[in-house]
C-alpha cells in the first residue's frame, strides 16, 4: 500500500490513439481524433468526504488523509509527472435521436494503475471542469450528483453487476449553479468530484463518432486498441472474423449485465448510446433508481417523462438497439455486415438464458425436467408481483424466509397475507393481490420437487435475494445531511451496502419500504439527467 502521490501512472489510451494537438480548452468540433489533451481545472479548497478501501486496496493505494497531496491530485489542483490528463471524443444517440459529437464533458482521465488482479484501472474525474467536449456546461459536479455515484457504483459492485467503481468523492469548496429539473429554478449546490476507476472507459459512442465522420482508420484503430487492450483472448485484430467474434462478445457481456439489472430491480435511466460501456459495465450513474413497487414502466427520469423510452422494462430492448447502433458502426471493418447479425442474436439468447436462469435462483428453484413449466411459472410471477404492488426487493427477501413454512405443509394462503402485509404498497386483501396469491400456491407445488432440505434452499435465495439496495430516499437523506455537513449517514450507508446479503439487524431501517412521503419528493422519487 502506498500514497497516491507516490504512484506511477501509465498512459495507453494516449500513447497508441490519435491525440488533439490543440491545447484550446474552448466548447469545439474535434474531427479527426480521439481524445483531446486537457487539464483539470483546479478548485477553492478539496476535502476528502469518501473512500473506497476496497478499490484503494486494488490498486494498492492507502487511504489518504482527508487534505493534502493526495486529495488535491482527487480534486485536479494538482496532476503528477506521470499523467497525461485527456478527455475523450465520442457521439451517441440521446433518447432515440443522434446527437453528435458529446464526448467527455465534465469527466476527465488521468491514466491507468496497475491492480492486483494484474489488470490496469483508468482513474477519471468527474466534474473537474470544463474541456472542448463540455459544449455550454462548465464541466463541474454538484455534491447530490457526486454522492449518487459514489455510492451506486460501489453498491452494485456488491451485488455483482458488472459496474465501474469509484475510489474516492472529494467536495470542492465551490459552489456551482444547477436548475435540477430544468423548470427555471436554478440555484447554488455545494460542487464535489467523484474519481472513478474501470478498466476503461469507452463507449459504443466513442465509435459511433467515427462513422459519423467516415474517419475509418481511426475506427480501426480504436477498435484494434481495444481488442489489444481489453480482449486478448479474441486474438490479434486482424481479420473481419477478429472484429465479429468482439461484437458477439460485448453482446454477451451487455446481455448478462442486463439480466442482472432486470432482476435486482435497478433502472439506468438514460440508456443512450454514448452510456453504454464496450466491456458491458453499468456505467454514468445520472437518474436511476430501484423498483420498489414492481412496475416495469417505471422511469425515475423527469427527461423521458413522455415516451418512457428508458423504464425498467424497456432495458432489454433498449440495449438490444443500442448494439445495433454499434454494429452498424463497425461495418468499416467487416465486408459483409449480415456476419454481425448473430452477435446482435447471441445477446437475445444470452439475456434470455440469464435472465431466467437467476429468476429461477432468486425463487430457490434449480432447472427441472419440465423447462417449459418452469418458464411458466418464473413468467407468471411478474405480472403478479405488479398487479400485487409488492416492493421487489422486499418480496424476494421474505419469500427467502418463507420456504421452510412452505415446505412444512403451512396453508399458502395464509402465508400470502403475511407477506402482502410485509412487502406490498396495497392492502393485502386488494383485489390486484389475487393473482400473486394464487401464484403462491403453484410455487409451493413447485418447490416440493426441489431434493435440497428446506434450511439450503432458504440459505441459497438469501445469497441471491439482497436485503439493501440504494434506494433512492436513501441516498436522498445521505445527500441532504452531507450538505449539512454531517457525512455520518453517508458512511453508514456506504459500509452497509458493502453487504447486501447480511442481514445486519442494527441497520434494519435501511431495508424497510419506502416511505409514503418519500414517493413524490424531488431526489427520491423524480430526478434529472441533472441529477
Amino acid at each position: 500500500m502506498k500514497p497516491l502521490e507516490t504512484a506511477t501512472f501509465t498512459n495507453s489510451f494516449v500513447d497508441e490513439l490519435a491525440g488533439d494537438p490543440s491545447r484550446e480548452n474552448v466548447p469545439r468540433q474535434v474531427p479527426g481524433y480521439h481524445y483531446s489533451p486537457v487539464a483539470p481545472t483546479p478548485v477553492a479548497n478539496p476535502q476528502l468526504l469518501q473512500w473506497s478501501a476496497e478499490m484503494g486496496a486494488e490498486l494498492g493505494l492507502e487511504r489518504p488523509p482527508e487534505q493534502g497531496a493526495a486529495v488535491e491530485l482527487l480534486a485536479g489542483n494538482r496532476v503528477a509527472d506521470s499523467m497525461r490528463p485527456y478527455a475523450a471524443r465520442y457521439g451517441g444517440h440521446q433518447f432515440g435521436n443522434w446527437a453528435g459529437q458529446l464526448g467527455d464533458g465534465r469527466a476527465i482521465s488521468l491514466g491507468e494503475l496497475p491492480g492486483q488482479d494484474g489488470r490496469r484501472w483508468e482513474v477519471q474525474l468527474k466534474g473537474a471542469g470544463p474541456t472542448p467536449y463540455s459544449r455550454r456546461a462548465d464541466g463541474r459536479a454538484v455534491l447530490r450528483s457526486s454522492v449518487r455515484e459514489f455510492l451506486c457504483s460501489e453498491a452494485m459492485h456488491h451485488l455483482g453487476v458488472p459496474t465501474t467503481r469509484a475510489l474516492s468523492l472529494v467536495s470542492t469548496g465551490d459552489e456551482v449553479l444547477r436548475d435540477m429539473f430544468y423548470d427555471g429554478n436554478a440555484r447554488p449546490e455545494p460542487g464535489a468530484i467523484v474519481a472513478r476507476v474501470a478498466p476503461s472507459f469507452v463507449r459504443f459512442g466513442n465509435f459511433q463518432i467515427l462513422l459519423a465522420h467516415q474517419e475509418t482508420d481511426n475506427l480501426r484503430a480504436l477498435a484494434d486498441y481495444v481488442i489489444r487492450q481489453h480482449f486478448p483472448e479474441l486474438g490479434a485484430p486482424d481479420s473481419p472474423e477478429v472484429y465479429v467474434a468482439w461484437l458477439t462478445e460485448i453482446a454477451r457481456r451487455t446481455a448478462e449485465m442486463v439480466a442482472h439489472w432486470q432482476t435486482v430491480g435497478f433502472v439506468h435511466g438514460v440508456l443512450n448510446t454514448d452510456n453504454m460501456s464496450i466491456l458491458g459495465l453499468t456505467i454514468d450513474y445520472g437518474p436511476y433508481g430501484w423498483l420498489e413497487p414492481y412496475e416495469p414502466g417505471w422511469t425515475p427520469n423527469t427527461t423521458d417523462f413522455t415516451n418512457y423510452r428508458y423504464a425498467f422494462g424497456q432495458q432489454p430492448q433498449v440495449c438490444l438497439w443500442n448494439l445495433t447502433q454499434l454494429a452498424q458502426a463497425l461495418t468499416p471493418l467487416v465486408p459483409d455486415p449480415e456476419l454481425l447479425r448473430p452477435a446482435l442474436n447471441q445477446y437475445v439468447a444470452t439475456f434470455n438464458r440469464s435472465h431466467h436462469v437467476r429468476l429461477l435462483a432468486k425463487l430457490g428453484l434449480t432447472a427441472s425436467t419440465d423447462e417449459a413449466a418452469d418458464k411458466l411459472l418464473v413468467g407468471s410471477l411478474l405480472p403478479a408481483m405488479e398487479g400485487a404492488q409488492v416492493d421487489m426487493t422486499l418480496f424476494y427477501r421474505h419469500l427467502s424466509h418463507l420456504v421452510p413454512r412452505l415446505l412444512a405443509d403451512e396453508s399458502a394462503e395464509g402465508l400470502a397475507t403475511e407477506l402482502l402485509s410485509a412487502v406490498s404498497y396495497a392492502a393485502p386483501e386488494a383485489a390486484g393481490a389475487a393473482p400473486l396469491r394464487a401464484w403462491l400456491e403453484e410455487y409451493a407445488a413447485r418447490l416440493r420437487q426441489e431434493p435440497g432440505t428446506p434450511e439450503a434452499i432458504r440459505a441459497g435465495m438469501l445469497a441471491v435475494n439482497p436485503k439493501y439496495v440504494l434506494r433512492n430516499y436513501l441516498a436522498q437523506q445521505a445527500i441532504e445531511a452531507a450538505e449539512a455537513g454531517n457525512l455520518a449517514p453517508l458512511h453508514t450507508l456506504h459500509e452497509v451496502l458493502k453487504r447486501p446479503f447480511d442481514e445486519q439487524p442494527e441497520h434494519e431501517t435501511l431495508a424497510a419500504r419506502r416511505p409514503a412521503w418519500a414517493a413524490t419528493k424531488p431526489g427520491s422519487a423524480t430526478l434529472s439527467c441533472s441529477s
